[in-house]
C-alpha cells in the first residue's frame, strides 16, 4: 500500500451506541509508516458505567475483564501521542469511533484535531462503490435480477420476495414474519418509545431532544425543572411518553427493562 503520510487504523468497542454519552472499554489501532513498517497499540478501558449484558454478548468484554484497567483519561496522551499528526482509517469511524473518541479527549482535556487529516472510512467506501439499494438487495436474497426498478407494484412484489427470504436466513420460518422482530436493527441502548425521544443510559433514562438532550436524566430534570415535564404534557409526544411523564411528576419513574 503507497501511502504519503502515516495512516492509523483504529477501532473501538464501547458501552454502547450513544455517540453522546457512551464509553470507551477497548481501543486498538495499527500504525503505518511510509516504509511499510507497522507499530500495534492495543489497550482495554475501564469506562467507569457497568457494560451492559448485551454489550458483552457481543464484544466479549465484561466488568470483570476491566476491573483493573486505566481510565480513558489516564492513557488519553498515549493514545494522542500515537495518533501525532496520522491520517485515519477505519470501518464506521465518521460516525462513530472518532465522535466518541474526540469526545473522550475532550472529557480528558486535551485537543483532537480532525481538520488537518485525511480520513479513510471504509464503510463511507464501500456504501459509494457497491450498491445498496433494492435491486442490489434482490440480486443478493433472491439472486434475480430486478426487471422495472421503480415501478411500484415490480418494487413491492420484490420487496415481498425479500422478506421472505430474510424470515428464512435470520428468523425462523415456523414463526412467520414475527421472528424478524429479535434482528431489528435497533440501538443496542433501546429507546424507550417508538419515536426515540427518549432513550436507556446506564440503567436511566434521558431525553433525546432540547436542552437537556444527554444531558440530565429523567430523574434529575423531576427536581430541577418540573416545568420542563409539564411543558412535555402539552406538545405532539405519543401516548407512551404522556403516560411515563404523568407518572413521573407523581413520583413514579420507569424503570429499566430487564435483559
Amino acid at each position: 500500500m503507497i501511502l504519503t503520510n502515516t495512516l492509523v487504523i483504529l477501532d473501538l468497542e464501547t458501552t454502547g451506541t450513544w455517540v453522546e454519552k457512551d464509553k470507551i472499554v477497548e481501543i486498538a489501532m495499527i500504525k503505518c509508516f511510509l516504509d511499510d513498517s507497522q507499530e500495534i497499540f492495543t489497550k482495554r478501558v475501564n469506562p467507569g458505567i457497568p457494560i451492559p449484558q448485551k454489550v458483552t454478548q457481543i464484544i466479549g468484554i465484561s466488568d470483570d475483564d476491566i476491573v483493573d484497567a486505566p481510565c480513558f483519561k489516564d492513557i488519553s496522551e498515549e493514545v494522542l501521542l500515537f495518533l501525532n499528526n496520522a491520517d485515519i482509517g477505519g470501518f464506521n469511524i465518521e460516525r462513530f469511533d472518532l465522535l466518541i473518541l474526540k469526545r473522550e479527549f475532550n472529557e480528558a482535556g486535551l485537543k483532537f484535531d480532525l481538520d488537518d487529516r485525511n480520513i479513510y472510512d471504509a464503510q463511507r467506501i464501500y456504501h459509494v462503490h457497491e450498491k445498496r439499494d433494492l435491486t442490489a438487495a434482490y440480486k443478493f436474497y433472491c439472486n434475480k435480477i430486478l426487471h422495472d426498478a421503480h415501478s411500484a407494484l415490480n418494487d413491492v412484489k420484490a420487496s415481498l420476495e425479500i422478506i421472505k427470504e430474510q424470515i428464512k436466513r435470520y428468523g425462523d420460518y415456523s414463526k412467520g414474519i414475527e421472528s424478524l422482530k429479535d434482528n431489528e436493527y435497533a440501538d443496542l441502548n433501546e429507546y424507550f418509545d417508538k419515536d426515540r425521544k427518549f432513550r436507556w443510559w446506564n440503567m436511566n433514562l434521558y431525553p433525546t431532544f432540547g436542552k437537556y438532550a444527554a444531558k440530565k436524566s429523567i430523574k434529575e430534570i423531576a427536581k430541577i425543572d418540573r416545568s420542563y415535564l409539564e411543558w412535555i404534557l402539552t406538545k405532539d409526544f405519543n401516548i407512551d411518553v404522556k403516560t411515563m411523564i404523568r407518572g413521573v411528576l407523581e413520583g413514579k419513574f420507569p424503570e429499566f427493562p430487564e435483559i
